[in-house]
């Protein structure tokens, strides 16, 4: 899952939502770095990461795209799986997108010590509503652009998008069938 998912899963306090972004930005043991909210979110985090990866549902999603981009499948699953959440977000959340956003963005600019890369995006995360735009299936391009400027191999990621607009309604089926496990799982492991 990527950014919105882990934050809708992680919790409504702002340590919870901060522990649930870190998990992208924090390698290696805790060890008390973080306030105990942080770091539980941190964990959650790993958690679903590790339920998500391992999911049938997902194993299947991946296994739609061609065999020369599997590699690459993950990213593309977890990107389009954010963007299903975020275009049919009032079936997962009562509160409505923008408000649960504004939220989000509201956390991260008040804490002072944000981890890392999460320091520098997370200014633009806000200012460009990155999590709303998800809705909108053109964002992609963007997002896989992004995406591919942290790869070692970017080129692995051409040509994504257009499969995964290509692959739309069986991965769209794919998220339907999975992110309730994943809603069940994120509240017995928090």
């Amino acid at each position: 899952m990527n950014y919105l998912a882990h934050l809708h899963l992680g919790g409504e306090r702002p340590g919870q939502l901060l522990g649930s972004l870190y998990g992208d930005f924090v390698k290696g043991p805790l060890q008390d770095r973080w306030p105990a909210d942080i770091e539980a979110g941190i964990r959650l985090h790993r958690q679903i990461d590790v339920f998500t990866d391992s999911h049938p549902i997902v194993l299947q999603a991946k296994q739609r795209f061609p065999r020369e981009r599997r590699r690459y499948a993950g990213i593309l699953v977890d990107l389009f799986f954010d963007h299903c959440l975020a275009a049919h977000w009032p079936h997962y959340a009562e509160e409505p997108l923008q408000h649960f956003t504004a939220r989000v963005y509201q956390v991260l600019l008040e804490e002072a010590e944000l981890p890392g890369t999460l320091a520098l995006i997370a200014p633009r995360m806000a200012a460009q509503d990155w999590l709303g735009s998800y809705r909108e299936f053109s964002v992609m391009e963007q997002v896989v652009a992004g995406m591919s400027r942290r790869l070692s191999r970017p080129e692995g990621l051409l040509g994504g998008v257009e499969e995964m607009e290509r692959l739309y309604e069986p991965l769209l089926q794919d998220f339907q069938a999975f992110y309730p496990h994943l809603q069940a799982f994120a509240r017995r492991a928090d």
